[in-house]
């Protein structure tokens, strides 16, 4: 039986006519990372890898966007006894005594339906398990999922398949968006641009060391869907205040000011329309349509998945002052303008670039470079 080990990447259903951006993205991320020989192409609605390590190209592509699910499988011609057969061996191998498996196959085949292989295999698998105390589950009840794929040319047999993060490829909006990062719930703003598309600009704001340490951590988690080896980040020295509305307002006309000078078209808005009213949302985005530019609302629409959004950046941890935060009641208040604009051109005056390599010492190269210099 001819069959090998590959990685199977199952795009996002947002993805499915973006492959070729998908593509590249992989492509790239795998040469930065210089993982060596990767053959990667596409079957259908699928991209397969063929690559010495699998596990270590798997966990590489799970930080990029546009991807549904990435598996270890076994590919085999699809043939539906080679199939059944390579179904029930590897599931042998898989199995614990005990478990509750349930066999899925998907896709399409020119010669037979998928749940005809799903009967037989688990038919020939109950058979060839009598010892191990296996049971059949369905699938909603298992412990043990037993998952194929099929193509007209090709099956792939799943020995591990995890979750991707959504959303589409990295840059595939071929628009820049500036995103301004001072806090938890820009910093999860900043990771939805990116997952919509964009190509992320991140202006970082921090008040003191304490916060420029927490802004770096979290900075260094989005670095890991960017697909660039060498990316530019900015920072400034921020006043800080506790009051939300001047905090918010603050950042709009620091990112406007800052997209305007960069000629970046976009800006994203780290507003959560369901806790902020509506005047002080209209309010920002009229403050960025001012300069001639374009207002972004990445979290437009979120809620209580906020928190599965901060979990991929480790920041769910961070948010348990969100129920404190939509409790607040807001009085509609004209806020000084003027008084913006003067702490805008004063934060201004400590801003900086830093060019960054992605990897485990981005946090230390990012201190490094600004806590002796501000």
């Amino acid at each position: 039986m001819s069959e090998k080990t590959v990685l199977i990447v199952f795009p996002s259903v947002f993805s499915l006519n973006k492959m070729d951006d998908l593509e590249e993205s992989i492509t790239r991320i795998l040469k930065i990372k210089k993982h060596g020989f990767v053959h990667i192409r596409k079957n259908e609605s699928l991209i397969v890898i063929e690559t010495a390590d699998p596990v270590l190209v798997s966990s590489t592509i799970g930080s990029l966007f546009g991807v549904d699910r990435i598996a270890i499988a076994k590919e085999v011609v699809n043939q539906f006894e080679m199939v059944l057969t390579t179904i029930v061996n590897t599931s042998m191998s898989l199995l614990l005594n005990g478990d509750k498996f349930y066999i899925k196959v998907e896709g399409n085949s020119p010669d037979y339906l998928p749940k005809d292989l799903e009967v037989t295999a688990t038919a020939n698998l109950i058979e060839k398990s009598t010892d191990l105390g296996i049971k059949v589950g369905s699938e909603v009840n298992h412990n043990r999922l037993l998952y194929t794929y099929l193509t007209k040319t090709h099956a792939y047999i799943c020995i591990f398949v995890d979750r991707g993060l959504g959303g589409i490829p990295y840059n595939s909006q071929r628009e820049s968006i500036l995103c301004c990062m001072f806090d938890e719930l820009s910093a999860i703003a900043c990771l939805q641009s990116i997952k919509m598309g964009f190509d992320a600009k991140i202006v970082i704001g921090y008040s003191n060391d304490a916060d420029l340490l927490k802004m770096a951590k979290m900075v260094n988690r989005i670095l890991l869907s960017i697909v660039h080896e060498k990316i530019t980040l900015y920072f400034c020295k921020v006043h800080k205040t506790q009051d939300l509305l001047m905090k918010t307002l603050l950042t709009t006309y620091l990112a406007s000011s800052i997209a305007k000078s960069k000629k970046i078209k976009h800006v994203a808005l780290p507003i959560l329309p369901f806790v902020l009213p509506v005047w002080f949302v209209e309010d920002n985005i009229q403050a960025i349509f001012e300069n001639g530019l374009t207002p972004w609302l990445p979290l437009s629409g979120m809620d209580a998945s906020i928190i599965e959004n901060s979990k991929q950046l480790g920041l769910e941890r961070y948010l348990t002052n969100l129920e404190s935060l939509c409790k607040l009641k807001f009085v509609k208040k004209n806020i000084s303008k003027k008084k913006i604009r003067n702490e805008v051109a004063r934060t201004l005056k400590s801003f900086k670039s830093i060019s960054v390599t992605v990897g485990p010492k981005s946090v230390y190269d990012i201190i490094d470079s600004l806590r002796t210099n501000h």
